[in-house]
């Protein structure tokens, strides 16, 4: 048996994964490609089930010898294998520098030589930020979109909206066969694989989000910062899961769970290192209003930020299915376009709005059934403000027709573009 082989029994048929594409491409590029996300969105699945890493040795730093030869002797670690895919990286930073000396000894470099994943942002982690600065490519892997939990692989399609004048978007949403969906059924079960795809009952689900929520607490949040009071970090997760698709106002979080402004900043940045947490930038292009430029939070995962809120979904929810859709599609996305929110200090706003290639494709979320022409006022305001760069707009809701509110803002179901 080789020693090498760690790697745990696969699941039967994983699910495609739209990231699985960037991967790929990363590895014909890049010395090093890492896959980042929090845990259980799917990167070990992910790296053992790739065809292309089927040949490698695979090693997991969740096994304790694995774990305690990459703290104390890494390069013996690396000597394993010319090529290696190593999970959970994060647990011992310094195996990074043995990689970048890999990386910098090999003449000419090799594409593909190592797949890394973690479950904290290395991107983030001060003593690693800037160890693979040129040598590595990161995908991100978030929780499943729609399209991957039904077994398709994609997100949205809003690459093809933005390649589309206005006019023939109800042509091209037609032809897409995914079915219809009650977003609060979505909302429950969430993106993580296991509660989103295996798990039946909402009994099991609550089961299961509460063991993550206390692994992440007690293993994944010490690899980044050491929290003395976990009675005080939980209230904050609740705290930002009853404020999704809100402006966040980091006072009045601190506030409401009675710790220091400075300790609420830090541990809201710690929720999105450790990709929990998403933040959505303020538009900022500033013509004639008054824009608020705080950014808007969502959960990386729905179904975890209503199982920490409690209560039942309502319309921030669906807003949270949306952006984890937008975000998921931005990280596919070459160039990358951006993902922001605009809002002005008379209470205008709207929900999303995508910047890419000099076109702007404003988005406002609604869960009702039958939205009206009330319901776009925030989106023609913003096209009359922006007029010369918006692609037309977009209202997402709850129901099932497709129609055109005004020339150029279509009525659409969530799920005909999800």
């Amino acid at each position: 048996m080789n020693e090498n082989r760690s790697r745990p029994p696969e699941a039967a048929s994983p699910l495609p994964r739209a990231a699985g594409a960037a991967l790929r491409a990363a590895l014909e590029v890049f010395p090093v490609a890492v896959v980042l996300g929090a845990r259980q969105t799917g990167k070990s699945t992910l790296v053992q089930s790739l065809p292309e890493l089927g040949g490698r040795p695979y090693l997991t730093l969740d096994r304790g010898d694995i774990l305690d030869q990459a703290r104390k002797d890494p390069a013996s670690l690396l000597a394993r294998g010319r090529e290696l895919t190593l999970d959970e990286v994060q647990r011992a930073p310094d195996l990074l520098l043995a990689i970048k000396e890999s990386v910098d000894l090999d003449r000419p470099r090799r594409a593909g030589r190592y797949v890394l994943t973690g479950s904290a942002n290395l991107l983030l982690m001060e003593r690693v930020s800037e160890t693979l600065a040129g040598r590595a490519f990161y995908v991100k892997l978030w929780p499943l979109t729609r399209g991957e939990r039904l077994g398709l692989g994609t997100t949205g399609c809003w690459s093809t909206l933005l390649a589309t004048p206005p006019a023939g978007w109800p042509d091209v949403l037609a032809t897409r066969s995914a079915p219809e969906e009650d977003w609060r059924t979505v909302a429950s079960v969430g993106g993580l694989p296991v509660p989103a795809h295996e798990l039946q009952t909402p009994a099991s689900r609550s089961l299961w989000f509460q063991g993550y929520v206390d692994t992440y607490l007690e293993r994944d949040l010490q690899t980044l910062a050491r929290i003395d009071d976990l009675g005080d970090f939980r209230r904050l997760m609740r705290a930002a899961a009853l404020r999704v698709g809100s402006v966040i106002n980091q006072t009045d979080v601190a506030r409401d769970v009675a710790i220091p402004r400075a300790t609420t900043h830090r541990w809201l940045n710690l929720l999105e290192t450790s990709f929990q947490l998403v933040r959505v930038d303020a538009y900022s292009v500033n013509r004639t209003k008054r824009l608020v430029k705080s950014p808007k939070v969502y959960w990386s995962d729905v179904g975890l930020a209503l199982h920490l809120a409690g209560g039942e979904p309502r319309g921030a929810h669906l807003e949270n299915i949306v952006a984890c859709d937008l975000v998921a599609w931005r990280e596919l996305v070459s160039p990358r376009p951006e993902v922001l929110h605009w809002r002005t200090h008379n209470q205008e706003e709207v929900d999303f709005v995508i910047e890419s290639a000099g076109k702007l494709l404003p988005i406002e979320v609604k869960a009702t059934a039958r939205p009206g022409y009330a319901d776009a006022r925030h989106l023609l305001t913003f096209r009359s403000e922006y007029a010369d760069d918006v692609h037309g707009a977009l209202l997402l809701h709850g129901g099932s027709e497709t129609y055109w509110l005004t020339d150029d803002v279509l009525a659409v179901p969530w799920w005909r573009v999800l």
